[in-house]
């Protein structure tokens, strides 16, 4: 297969090939896209011991440095060819789309969506930062000491390195970790299986830019390996399901980005005018295949729950798979289609239990799962629940899906539970001070906003300044 691209495990600078390799291929045809070498975790071990080395490659440059060079790296990932692998293969961006969109079953204009978002993320890192921070001047972090608005700062790094056990499912979740860079911590990633393309062109970006290779490690790895990397580098993220990641949820070190359950709440006062809000609710839901945690899994109102649902079903019900590189795509394939049948096959169990219907089915005009092109899709699904009782009125996958749930404001925020992101449509000043009060919500928007809408200097999940720096009480006598 020497005229199959070859990524290599980065090794803190250094490219290695393993004899143990993976195959990446088209989730449509089986064409193997490329090879990856995979580690273990004793490779990581030992690569481990150099952390330092990595940390003080980054120490030499000053943070507004590094921010300038990953304004660099955002217009190399965005528009240039880039090195993809070890055998002479190089990448442009539209051949990243194509092979990301292969693989993974994003079609090419989410692709291109995601990649505009890291673009953004990248070219924007000062003013991230400056948010991050609360305002902070960066040069204090250059010496670690330094007095702002008259009071003495002194800050220190909490970790050797970020790690990163990544998933597949969206490019954009990689620009989580890029401030770690401005702010002069090695990142080591674990790719996702069907996705290791978007942190390679990132990684190569920021070289290409001028950021220190050792900086980066890219570590395809086994569980074992995943788990060193979350338990050795002093801080680490760890994307996947409640499963994989309520285990780590008491860890103080280990930022854990699981399931978003992100809703959309209407108010009593805003319930009548349903009508003109479908727009933002559907976009909520569907946009980016359904894949993202902060896409809407719930629609709680007051009253017309049946209505609203299926409203909802009329618009989504219809859609359906497309070529990966129709402009208008709206639906992700899976790159394992056995997740499509987990949760083609969960959605139907559960509607066994009375007190939920799945709208959407007579608007469909076929199945749930769909084949088209050799790729198997999810088409959307809008479930009425009678109440937060039924196990459908609180899930969430990775395809278009949402529950419609009638509540009474006064027992809404009784009964969401923890949600990453909710838009609350009303103007009632009453609701929205409990809104604004209430610990479970991390990413409020008050009005018709898409729960997809964020801020990248207002963190949604995790500070990652805070998670990085540490601020610390000092004193100097000399």
């Amino acid at each position: 297969m020497s005229n199959v691209p070859h990524l290599p495990v980065l090794r803190l600078g250094r490219s290695y090939e393993s004899l143990d390799k993976l195959e990446i291929k088209d989730h449509r045809t089986g064409e193997v896209k490329a090879v990856v070498s995979a580690i273990n975790a004793g490779i990581l071990r030992k690569d481990f011991k150099r952390l330092g080395e990595a940390r003080a490659a980054l120490r030499k440059f000053s943070v507004a440095d590094l921010i300038a060079l990953s304004a660099k790296a955002g217009e190399f990932f965005l528009n240039g060819t880039l090195p993809l692998g070890d055998r002479g293969h190089t990448q442009s961006a539209d051949e990243y789309v194509a092979t990301l969109s292969a693989t993974s079953g994003l079609p090419h204009v989410m692709v291109r969506r995601n990649m505009t978002k890291i673009h953004h993320a990248l070219t924007h890192l000062g003013e991230v930062l400056n948010g991050l921070s609360r305002g902070l001047d960066m040069r204090i972090l250059d010496t670690g000491l330094g007095e702002q608005f008259g009071t003495k700062l002194a800050f220190f790094p909490t970790c050797q390195a970020l790690g990163l056990v990544m998933p597949s499912n969206s490019p954009a979740v990689n620009s989580l970790w890029l401030p770690a860079i401005a702010l002069k911590t090695p990142v080591v990633i674990k790719p996702g299986r069907e996705e290791p393309w978007t942190p390679f062109r990132l990684i190569q970006a920021f070289i290409a830019a001028g950021v220190p290779a050792e900086a980066f490690g890219f570590y395809p790895t086994d569980h074992e390996g995943a788990g060193e990397i979350l338990k050795s580098c002093g801080r680490a993220l760890i994307f996947g399901d409640k499963a994989t990641t309520e285990q780590y949820a008491n860890n103080p070190a280990i930022q854990v980005h699981g399931p978003g359950w992100s809703k959309i709440l209407i108010g009593d006062d805003q319930i009548e005018n349903w009508r003109d809000y479908l727009d933002v609710m559907a976009a909520s839901i569907a946009d980016n295949g359904g894949r993202s945690c902060i896409n809407a899994s719930a629609i709680v109102v007051p009253k017309y729950a049946a209505e609203i649902a299926d409203a909802l079903a009329q618009r989504l019900g219809p859609i359906l798979p497309t070529r990966n590189d129709d402009p208008n795509a709206r639906l992700s394939g899976f790159a394992n289609p056995k997740m499509a049948d987990f949760i083609d096959a969960s959605i139907e169990e559960e509607l066994k239990t009375p007190g939920a219907t799945d709208v959407t089915a007579k608007y469909r005009g076929g199945p749930r799962k769909a084949e088209h092109e050799g790729g198997i899709f999810l088409r959307p699904t809008i479930v009425h629940c009678e109440s937060f009782a039924h196990p459908l009125a609180n899930k969430e996958f990775l395809c278009p899906y949402a529950s419609v749930v009638q509540c009474p404001q006064s027992e809404m925020l009784h009964q969401i539970g923890y949600s990453l992101a909710v838009s609350a449509i009303t103007k009632d000043a009453a609701f929205i001070e409990t809104l604004m009060a209430f610990p479970e919500i991390e990413r409020l928007n008050i009005g018709p906003v898409s729960t997809m809408a964020i801020s990248w200097d207002q963190p949604h999940e995790g500070n990652m300044f805070e998670f990085l720096w540490k601020r610390r009480s000092i004193e100097r006598a000399w």
